[in-house]
């Protein structure tokens, strides 16, 4: 009973997200790591079922406080909101898009007033559920702007126990040259040695990637290592992060996946990603860093030409489930030392 509870939402019903739910479930794999309750629609879960050939018992609660953990059955907050039978699996749809913001919203009200320690969502589709209504870039904005969040905060990623992080996101490329200042990097290299050290990692060691190629070879190529990034860097190592950089964006995650680094700054997202996704497409996982609330998704996206096949990969899923548990007890050890100072 002391494990963490765990909201897990299916994702977009058009994806994976249901065949995955329903397979983790049927098997309790994460049994001994968190305490899973599912906060979405019956009818979803029994797709996902259905797509997975796996059946299991579940029960519905009004709420993730009223949960009887003593019960064998899987608990559901069934919302009722979302029947997947008019929406073409593996078809972006907005209407679609607009539940699966729905459900993620009401699974944030379970943890605004500590009902559940952390939010575990399976891939939805970020176009969908803009085009739905909810009007933000992708679900970190969205999970901030209902949390009243205010301050940095920023979407990483882990695979294998090493952190990808970036200073720059879900915007143009364009955009992102644009945004990359010194504040930037300096609030990135804090937030990515807070989350790490909340992960388990006492003495965590950050590598910080360059923008331009070869790390702008001396000038040639750009002047942002010179007059942006390094400045950065040193002037957080002189505050006692473990922070090197910026070093070569084409060779920095070889270093860091050697051990000599646990973590990587990029300066954009396809700099970070594309290193991972190659090194490990369904182990990664993606955490919405610095909020109140844990927030942990697989780092792969809705599968839309493997749905209702039978055969999605729930390695991610599992990770993502693992790694809120871990950081969600972090931050009650956190809490419980805040309490006692």
């Amino acid at each position: 009973m002391s494990l963490p509870i765990i909201a897990v939402t299916t994702g977009d019903c058009t994806g994976i997200g249901p065949e995955q739910t329903a397979r983790i479930l049927h098997d309790r794999r994460m049994a001994e790591t968190a305490r899973l309750v599912v906060v979405g629609d019956a009818r979803v879960l029994d797709l996902g079922m259905r797509q997975a050939g796996v059946s299991f018992e579940y029960r519905r609660y009004s709420s993730p406080a009223s949960v009887d953990w003593s019960d064998a059955a899987i608990p559901l907050i069934d919302l009722g909101n979302t029947d997947p039978a008019p929406y073409a699996p593996g078809v972006a749809s907005a209407a679609s898009g607009r539940l699966t913001g729905e459900t993620l919203s009401r699974a944030i009200d379970f943890a605004k007033v500590g009902e559940v320690d952390a939010i575990t969502f399976a891939p939805l589709n970020k176009r969908a559920m803009y085009d739905g209504g909810w009007k933000f870039p992708d679900e970190h904005k969205m999970f901030a702007h209902l949390l009243g969040h205010r301050g940095y905060f920023s979407e990483m990623n882990m695979l294998d126990k090493q952190w990808m992080s970036r200073v720059t996101s879900h915007v143009s490329l364009r955009q992102a040259v644009e945004q990359i200042n010194r504040p930037a990097i300096e609030a990135a290299i804090e937030l990515a040695t807070t989350m790490m050290k909340k992960a388990g990692i006492a003495a965590p060691r950050l590598a910080v990637a360059a923008l331009n190629p070869h790390g702008g070879e001396g000038g040639l190529f750009g002047m942002e290592e010179i007059e942006i990034i390094r400045p950065a860097v040193a002037a957080m190592a002189a505050r006692g992060f473990a922070c090197e950089g910026p070093f070569p964006s084409d060779t920095v995650y070889l270093k860091a996946f050697a051990g000599d680094y646990d973590g990587v700054l990029a300066m954009y997202h396809d700099q970070g990603q594309i290193a991972t996704k190659m090194r490990g497409f369904n182990r990664g996982v993606t955490v919405t860093a610095g909020l109140d609330t844990v927030f942990t998704t697989p780092a792969h996206g809705t599968a839309f030409d493997i749905v209702g096949k039978g055969v999605a990969n729930t390695g991610a899923f599992e990770n993502a489930i693992a790694l809120a548990s871990r950081l969600s007890a972090s931050c009650k050890s956190a809490d419980v030392v805040l309490s006692n100072a």
